[in-house]
């Protein structure tokens, strides 16, 4: 099982996780979407596609931007097309 943790929170938990570039890539349903907020930024990953953001919310204490996930991926990186991914301290923890 995998565990995306901030602030002493599981923000994410799944067995299905894909791994790319070092990163867990969670799938959508097992994000627990109270503490996800839609974020404006977008960026752009030569291979991937344009990548959407999330800003974290625990106990009215921000994390900006430290979910991504592609909404629409090319061809080679179908595996992840919808995919939670986190930094910028969120921990993911591998049981």
């Amino acid at each position: 099982m995998k565990r995306a943790i901030w602030k002493n929170t599981i923000i994410a938990e799944s067995d299905k996780t894909v791994i790319i570039e070092g990163n867990h890539y969670f799938p959508v349903e097992s994000i627990k979407k109270e503490y996800f907020k839609e974020s404006p930024t977008h960026t752009t990953c030569p291979w991937k596609g344009i990548a959407s953001y999330y800003t974290i919310e625990v106990n009215k204490d921000q994390n900006k931007d430290a979910a991504w996930f592609y909404p629409k991926t090319s061809e080679l990186a179908k595996s992840i097309e919808g995919k939670v991914a986190f930094w910028k301290g969120v921990q993911v923890i591998v049981d």
